[in-house]
């Protein structure tokens, strides 16, 4: 029997949360070098000994778990996997500098493929002034892995990390929350039509916006510019990759407080309400903003003394509070009633 079928007290990865799997994983590890600043535990290393530090952080995307060829266009997954690299270190307040990227793929793909992949990777680049200057290639029995390790750089005063938010601070949120799974929804919609009727012509002309936002979503470096344009550096920061629910409590781990967020001031688009209706009585859009992910959206904390500065930012939002420790992570409804927030688990499929 292969050992990894069965293994006398086993403990099942879904049992754990993302968080709670990485802590465990990397435990005992020990620092070596000076020059790490700080390792695992949050959107990326930060590293140097001079004033001006180094953000180093990898992101990978599997066929099947994180995209699906069906209706991913190929230049679209080129962007959005650099993209997502990028966003962590836009979540560190920093800027990008450079990527690598590696790729294991079948022979499934053609050359012309992987050109259109690249084509992909080569304007997210250009949009954000960004050199690719490096990578691995291999072959995979099935399918394709997708690898970016993003590069950029802070200076030290500026770097932000999960740990820093204190009672009263407020909770600010960029953009939108929930659209890029609503655009998942979709698709997948028109995936099951299209395989009970290959004839099928799908229109989706009007859901133009939630699709975008999951196929090509953008890392949010016009937030961390108005901050610094107005001289304010968050207190605590993270990207909403996993959803508002799961980066509201590595924020309050880390940072060992709680919080209260309030459902009424959550920024949901009218398309992810619209969606939800369709898909169901019963789905939410909120449930969308605390669990869906994927969205790319910077979720931080300010002092109460920033506020007159960031107020007035275009596309931040101020949803909460940051309470004491020992609280727990909470989100105030309409009528007042107060609902616990779980992150979700190690998902096989995202």
């Amino acid at each position: 029997m292969d050992n990894l079928e069965y293994q006398e007290g086993r403990t099942e990865l879904d049992t754990l949360g993302e968080f709670a799997l990485i802590e465990r994983l990397t435990d005992g590890f020990e620092r070596h070098n000076d020059s790490t600043v700080f390792g695992v535990g949050d959107d990326a290393a930060v590293l140097g000994t001079g004033s001006t530090k180094t953000l180093v952080a990898v992101n990978t995307m599997v066929e099947g778990i994180h995209f699906d060829m069906m209706y991913t266009p190929l230049k679209h997954l080129g962007y959005k996997a650099v993209a997502a690299a990028l966003s962590n270190i836009a979540a560190m307040n920093g800027v990008p500098r450079q990527i690598i990227v590696s790729i294991a793929v079948s022979n499934r793909y053609s050359v012309e493929a992987l050109e259109e992949l690249y084509a992909g990777i080569r304007l997210c680049c250009q949009r954000y002034d960004v050199d690719l200057v490096g990578g691995d290639t291999n072959s995979s029995r099935i399918g394709m892995v997708l690898t970016v390790t993003a590069i950029g750089e802070a200076e030290e005063k500026n770097v932000t990390y999960r740990s820093g938010a204190s009672m009263h601070d407020l909770i600010c949120v960029s953009g939108d929350l929930g659209s890029a799974y609503s655009g998942l929804l979709i698709l997948e919609r028109e995936k099951v039509t299209y395989k009970a009727n290959p004839d099928f012509q799908p229109d989706l002309a009007s859901y133009d916006y939630v699709l975008e936002r999951f196929l090509k979503p953008e890392p949010r470096f016009d937030i961390v510019r108005q901050l610094a344009s107005k001289g304010v550096v968050p207190t605590a920061m993270i990207d909403v990759s996993d959803g508002l629910a799961s980066e509201l409590l590595h924020i309050c781990q880390c940072s060992k407080c709680g919080c209260e967020v309030y459902e009424e001031r959550l920024p949901i688009d009218y398309q992810t309400t619209r969606v939800c209706s369709e898909m169901s009585h019963n789905m939410l859009p909120v449930s969308n903003a605390l669990n869906g992910g994927g969205d790319y959206e910077l979720l931080f904390t300010v002092a109460q003394k920033d506020y007159e500065n960031m107020k007035d930012m275009e596309n931040v939002h101020i949803i909460g509070h940051i309470t004491e420790e020992g609280s727990p992570a909470v989100m105030v409804t309409p009528q007042n009633s107060t609902i616990r927030l779980v992150a979700q688990g190690f998902r096989e499929k995202d």
